[in-house]
């Protein structure tokens, strides 16, 4: 899927925390987007996903779907959202069900049968590593970590053709956020998914994103392409500027 951003502005009591002219993501891209706290990243998200309303511009999500050539506004025709999935935070999750109860939840929601869930929850074996299923717990009292691991299990379980993750490596041990970084780049693979990942991670987000984004201020101020090294030492360096030693 690829999706475009046009003359998109959000305010918050009288502060502009989103001013994006222009903004394109191809079909395929691994997109890192990157920036200090309040730099937009999340703000963008909620609208790009129509949980926040633009004050102007609009998102507009194109591509082949079902064999057909579309393009959608997403504030104005919903059909984009059988094609996206999302996990932004712990919001998105049903937390009086078990995992098991809430991707069953998912799977009748979007048309999957047991079998076919039992087969996909099959390529999550690794990510889950046997902490979140078959304990009988509820997803409120599981850790932050595992909580974060359904949301994003529960986000990619129906194959979406664009996925959007915030912030995805928080609250991971080390062995998970490895295993968090496979799972993305085998995804996009198989799938030929458009992936949009925002992380505080450089060192995650450099490996596996094919583009990096850099917001400041609810501004785009700079767009990477895939030279690492280049990538490396701008992107440590513009963080470094901000640090006052």
């Amino acid at each position: 899927m690829n999706l475009t951003v046009e003359n998109l502005t959000k305010e918050f009591k009288g502060k502009k925390v989103l001013d994006i002219p222009h903004y394109a993501v191809r079909s395929g891209e691994i997109i890192g987007l990157v920036g200090n706290n309040g730099a937009g990243k999340t703000t963008l998200f909620r609208v790009i996903l129509d949980l926040l309303k633009a004050d102007t511009g609009h998102v507009v999500i194109s591509g082949v779907i079902d064999g057909r050539e579309v393009s959608i506004d997403t504030s104005k025709n919903e059909a984009w959202k059988a094609y996206t999935g999302a996990f932004v935070d712990t919001g998105f999750l049903i937390d009086y069900l078990t995992p098991e109860e809430y991707f069953r939840f998912l799977a009748k929601v979007t048309g999957l049968t047991d079998s076919n869930l039992n087969e996909r929850l099959k390529f999550f074996d690794q990510f889950m590593n046997g902490e979140v299923m078959g304990s009988n717990t509820l997803i409120r009292n599981l850790s932050m970590g595992n909580q974060q691991k359904v949301g994003i299990i529960g986000a990619m379980l129906h194959h979406p053709q664009l996925l959007i993750l915030d912030e995805p490596f928080n609250f991971l041990d080390p062995t998970s956020q490895v295993s968090m970084k496979y799972l993305l780049e085998k995804y996009g693979k198989e799938y030929g998914s458009t992936i949009i990942v925002s992380s505080h991670n450089l060192t995650h987000t450099l490996d596996i994103c094919s583009r990096i984004t850099l917001l400041e201020n609810g501004n785009v101020i700079k767009d990477y392409g895939r030279d690492y090294a280049l990538l490396t030492s701008e992107i440590e360096g513009y963080f470094r500027s901000n640090v006052n030693i």
